[in-house]
């Protein structure tokens, strides 16, 4: 029997999508499900669309920019928004993983998966966009050094913004606070 890849596609058990430039050229069912939105919406579109705001869209650009440069893939967990539906607006924590099918030029054309983790993860407190970055690498177990250098901020920033976070969940140390994080 010949393989439908199409099909395959269409129907896989995540979100997908085929980008250029940090533009959405395909995508399938399960993608449109997550966002709330159709295909046509989606198609041609940014992945700004996607984002909480204009701000976390350019600095995951520019982050993730060298990460496919010397390695072609790229992963993490990161709060996204809803495009439309009855969940309009709504942030959600989502796993994406992506790989650029030219390292040279990362962003030229690649293939992103989604994994919604809203059942697992929900977004309680109201967190700024660069909480939500600490936060993401703190679940990650990452130090505050390595989530400076990660972010291109000083330790001691982070430290600022892990204080904030300790105070909204209400947290008394660091595991806890990683603990409420993965809770919700």
């Amino acid at each position: 029997m010949p393989v439908n890849y199409q099909l395959a596609f269409d129907l896989a058990p995540v979100g997908l999508v085929l980008s250029r430039n940090r533009t959405m050229v395909d995508c399938n069912a399960h993608l449109c499900e997550m966002f709330g939105a159709s295909r046509e919406q989606l198609m041609g579109q940014s992945f700004r669309l996607l984002y909480p705001s204009t701000d976390e869209y350019e600095r995951m650009g520019a982050r993730l920019l060298p990460i496919l440069n010397a390695k072609g893939v790229y992963a993490d967990d990161r709060i996204m928004k809803r495009v439309d539906g009855r969940f309009k607006g709504e942030t959600f924590w989502c796993h994406v993983n992506g790989r650029a099918l030219n390292r040279d030029a990362p962003h030229e054309a690649g293939i992103w998966t989604f994994e919604d983790l809203s059942s697992r993860r929900p977004v309680t407190a109201g967190l700024t966009a660069r909480e939500r970055e600490v936060a993401a690498h703190l679940m990650n177990g990452m130090t505050s050094k390595e989530i400076g250098r990660a972010l291109s901020i000083s330790h001691r920033t982070v430290e600022i913004y892990r204080a904030r976070l300790t105070r909204k969940y209400q947290a008394s140390t660091t595991a806890d606070l990683v603990h409420k994080l993965l809770a919700g």
